[in-house]
């Protein structure tokens, strides 16, 4: 290329530019969303372990003991073995529930490929630990095999006796629900309806 076409500009040259300019837009976007993927691994975790230790303090302190009372009998502390889902529904289901669980896994790995928004991120980092907690009863409790009962053992008075785990599934959904209504996508647009 002679100093004048430098000079003016070729079309090729200005289509190059361009180019490196998108590319190096995305990258950016890839940065802001590998962080945000980072965060959705770190609720995720810290939801699990949660539920994960406490299940297995209570299981180790208070099966086949009396129920502890935490604020009278509004809410007590009492170990129940759940073979069906949330809240004792579907009892006969267990594998079906586990499939659930597992296909939510899968979902909530797909969107994490477009997920920009860290709102977003930390709800389905409640969902991913909550269905993982409650899928690794399922997997390795008695009586295996994709069928065991998920130690449940906060028991409020007149409600059904949930985890920890559950508890991040509820939450999550909520915050989902939530964004959904104000128009936030995982992708981190805004859409108005």
């Amino acid at each position: 290329m002679t100093e004048a076409e430098q000079a003016i500009g070729t079309p090729d040259a200005g289509k190059a530019e361009e180019d490196a300019g998108a590319g190096a837009d995305p990258a950016g976007t890839q940065d802001r969303g590998k962080r945000r993927v980072g965060v959705l691994l770190a609720v995720a975790a810290f939801a699990y372990l949660l539920d994960l230790v406490s299940k297995l303090a209570v299981v180790a302190k208070l099966e086949h003991h009396a129920p502890i009372e935490v604020i009278g009998t509004l809410l007590q502390l009492e170990v129940i073995r759940n073979r069906g889902a949330a809240f004792g529904f579907g009892e006969a289901m267990t594998i079906v529930f586990t499939v659930i669980a597992a296909a939510v896994i899968v979902v909530i790995a797909r969107l994490a490929r477009k997920l920009y928004s860290l709102p977003w991120a930390i709800a389905l980092g409640m969902l991913l630990g909550g269905a993982f907690g409650n899928l690794t009863d399922r997997i390795f409790r008695a009586p295996g095999h994709l069928q065991g009962a998920v130690v449940d053992f906060i028991a409020p008075a007149h409600f059904a006796v949930f985890n920890l785990a559950d508890s991040a599934i509820v939450c999550g959904g909520f915050l989902i629900v939530i964004l959904s209504f104000r128009g936030l996508d995982p992708d981190g647009t805004v859409h108005k309806d």
